[in-house]
């Protein structure tokens, strides 16, 4: 039987096409999991570090006391990873560090004499404080930390605060690596909390958890659930980090054992992700498909059992007649991971014709999976169409933007009449004042 759902645009229905592009939301804003999340995040608002104990023993069946969520220095000093896996994180956090200054490079404050008299600009600052889930679960996520934490502490905020849940079955011991990646960047205020009881303690503060301005992370959709939630309560979130998602625009000169290998670099994430080719070729879609059963062979049975969810009936292959087409179905579905596979005289055209994705990478020696771990662009991405309206979390996720100006008399005289017309117009009588008291206007 067919691992890949292959589906021709042009034979496809108006429902067919929204199943494609609708991906998720649903679970990510079912009614009944939005009132449960409610409910945890009004019990940690009440009772703190005690609800947040009591979310980790219902969910996770551990058992801790509230003076025992914040990691100790005696873990911290404790934990320790292999020298490979020591040497690549080094790697990760060297890579995100140039993205990221590199990108700061290009961010900075400014000013501008827009009439003689008047000079307007902005002022550019790191947020005071930030919270950086790391999801665990499904899998261990020392990543995660670091494509959060470099860009925070690149940005310059001063107080930064990371929430882990513990490792399945254990007793409350968090991922070594985690603690590893969170030592060699300085982070110490690290705490094992459940995910949404986690994002709650975050956004409201509690006798041991630190009140933050802004909460990001990927996680499940009920750790989804609580960051949106949480904007009632003042707290700044990103939208949407998970499920995770990919899609892949190639050609006929595509290989594809490579293309089959990079599919399956989302696709084994779990049972809700969703990943999508779209080629112009029916040859390479079959060609994918053979080999997929021959690639998931290799894989553990939970990770194929994603694989075949992601490929099969949440994704599939999208066959197209032209780049053209491939392209707009992409901006529509506004992928969180983006790869093009195709000709090399085609790359430049298709590349420009991509406005909405998390990321972009070109050619089949930039897989997914270097691209997550290693290469240094932004690797928690929006999801569900988001990429539409947002951006990864990199530096200027961690940054803000205040408006300065300066008028003399010369150009308060000139803009008067402008302020105090419009200022009549709307019914703002102490608006026009504070013009005409001081030119005589």
């Amino acid at each position: 039987m067919a691992t890949l759902r292959i589906q021709h645009w042009t034979s496809m229905g108006a429902d067919a096409r929204h199943q494609l592009m609708h991906r998720g939301l649903d679970d990510i804003f079912d009614p009944a999991l939005r009132r449960s999340i409610g409910d945890l995040i009004d019990d940690v608002r009440d009772r703190g570090d005690d609800a947040v104990c009591d979310a980790l023993g219902r969910f996770d069946r551990i058992d801790i006391a509230p003076d025992q969520l914040r990691i100790s220095d005696d873990e911290f000093d404790a934990a320790n990873v292999g020298a490979e896996l020591d040497a690549a994180i080094d790697d990760a956090i060297s890579h995100l560090r140039v993205f990221n200054e590199q990108q700061l490079v290009h961010t900075r404050s400014w000013s501008h004499e827009t009439e003689p008299g008047l000079v307007v600009g902005e002022k550019i600052t790191a947020i005071t404080s930030a919270g950086l889930f790391t999801p665990s679960g499904k899998a261990s996520y020392p990543s995660v930390t670091y494509q959060l934490a470099v860009p925070a502490i690149v940005a310059g905020v001063p107080d930064i605060a990371v929430v882990v849940p513990p490792v399945p079955g254990g007793s409350g011991e968090v991922d070594p690596a985690v603690l590893v990646v969170c030592r060699k960047l300085g982070l110490r205020e690290v705490f094992r909390v459940n995910g949404p009881a986690g994002i709650a303690a975050l956004g409201f503060g509690t006798d041991r958890i630190p009140k933050v301005r802004k909460i990001v992370g990927p996680g499940s959709p009920a750790v989804t659930i609580a960051q949106v939630e949480m904007q009632r309560h003042g707290v700044s979130t990103m939208m949407l980090l998970g499920p995770t998602e990919s899609l892949v625009i190639a050609d006929d000169s595509a290989d594809p054992m490579r293309l089959t290998a990079d599919l399956l670099v989302e696709a084994e994430h779990g049972t809700d992700t969703s990943v999508v080719l779209v080629t112009t070729s029916g040859d390479l879609a079959a060609a994918v498909d053979a080999e997929l059963e021959r690639q998931l062979a290799d894989l553990p049975d939970v990770r194929a059992e994603a694989a075949r969810a992601a490929l099969g009936p949440n994704g599939g292959c999208v066959i197209v007649d032209d780049l053209d087409t491939a392209c707009a179905i992409a901006n529509d579905y506004a992928p969180e991971h983006l790869q093009v596979a195709v000709a090399d005289d085609k790359v430049e055209g298709v590349v420009d014709a991509l406005e909405h994705a998390g990321e972009i990478l070109i050619g089949q020696h930039t897989p997914f999976s270097a691209a997550n771990f290693v290469i240094g662009c932004p690797a928690s991405l929006p999801t569900s169409g988001f990429a539409q309206v947002s951006s990864g979390i990199t530096a200027q996720a961690f940054m803000k933007r205040t408006a300065i100006a300066k008028a003399d008399e010369r150009a308060l005289t000139r803009m008067g009449p402008s302020v105090t017309a419009l200022a009549d117009h709307e019914g703002f009588p102490a608006h026009s004042a504070a013009i005409r008291r001081r030119t005589g206007a």
